[in-house]
């Protein structure tokens, strides 16, 4: 259960973290404004689909009987049984839907660039790759590090409403998390007290990790977030 919801944490952050910083220097190349707000618009949606119907959605795309992955692959998988698949399925669906969402505040950093930067950087000619380099990433460094440690504050809270609609008992090996557990003690097997202190040992271990963060990357960056 733990090491369940540790790896689901960690492989969420990983990849999910630096994808709305590349998506936002992306973005930010694009020079005709109304591709760039269709792309910002395409990429936004998805976070307004409530988390119910996202679920209903992947478990058609991912049925074995007609479901649009194996349709593509000319396979017959059932995917939410099987357990190694599972965190693929919860991270990979979690950057569709929010990854157009977090790069909006990058986006925002970004437009707050002195354009004379660019131009000077475009005379002494510059890449595209060096301009993204030597002006755009540090600009967006102070953000990211508040980013990263406003994520490791809620690194161990692995969203309970996905894992329980799309748990099943053959996948329960990888799906079950403590928020999960939590429930099933305090409102399931009625073990207010037990579960109570599960979720405030959660939330310790938040704290913990949000303090050793904090520190680390207010050393990197010689600036205290919190």
């Amino acid at each position: 259960m733990i090491k369940n919801t540790v790896l689901i944490s960690l492989y969420s952050l990983l990849w999910t973290f630096p994808i709305p910083i590349i998506l936002s220097l992306i973005i930010n190349q694009l020079r005709f404004q109304r591709y760039k707000r269709l792309v910002q618009t395409v990429l936004y949606a998805p976070h307004f689909i409530s988390i119910m119907v996202v679920c209903g959605m992947l478990r058609i795309f991912l049925s074995p009987s007609g479901g649009l992955i194996n349709l593509i692959f000319g396979t017959s998988i059932d995917f939410l049984t099987e357990s190694s698949a599972f965190r693929t399925i919860y991270i990979a669906s979690g950057i569709w839907q929010d990854a157009g969402w977090g790069c909006i505040i990058y986006l925002a950093t970004l437009a707050n660039v002195d354009p004379r930067l660019y131009e000077a950087a475009k005379i002494d000619g510059a890449s595209v790759f060096q301009r993204i380099k030597n002006i755009d990433l540090p600009e967006l460094l102070p953000m990211a590090i508040l980013n990263l440690i406003m994520a490791a504050g809620g690194l161990m809270n692995v969203g309970f409403e996905k894992v329980w609609l799309l748990q099943t008992d053959l996948n329960k090996a990888t799906s079950d998390v403590i928020a999960v557990y939590v429930y099933q003690q305090g409102i399931e097997s009625a073990k207010y007290s037990y579960s109570t202190a599960v979720g405030l040992f959660n939330t310790a271990v938040n704290i913990i990790l949000l303090l050793i963060v904090n520190k680390i990357a207010s050393k990197a960056s010689d600036v205290e977030f919190v």
